[in-house]
């Protein structure tokens, strides 16, 4: 059974924040999801570091989706998903 994220309700926007705050900021949001939803993070530089933390440690229960890439913004769909409908994600393409 395969599970579709709903729309995202929340952007979270990371720019203004101090670079020690943002991956804390945006893994507690990341928690706060019930299964099938999801937020748009908006950054300016590609969170490509955040992917492989997810990665890391999530890997099964999050999607990654781009909607902008740069060269001035990035937005990025993160959802949570259940590990069973989920297969692990690959690494990152350059």
């Amino acid at each position: 059974m395969s599970e579709t994220a709903a729309p995202p309700k929340l952007e979270l926007d990371v720019r203004p924040i101090p670079a020690p705050q943002k991956h804390p900021k945006i893994f507690g949001t990341f928690e706060h999801l019930a299964v099938g939803e999801s937020f748009v993070l908006v950054n300016d530089h590609d969170p490509k570091p955040l992917y492989y933390q997810f990665l890391a440690e999530r890997n099964g229960t999050f999607s990654w989706t781009y909607l902008e890439q740069g060269p001035v913004r990035w937005r990025v769909q993160i959802g949570k998903v259940s590990p069973e409908a989920a297969p692990h994600l690959p690494m990152a393409k350059d």
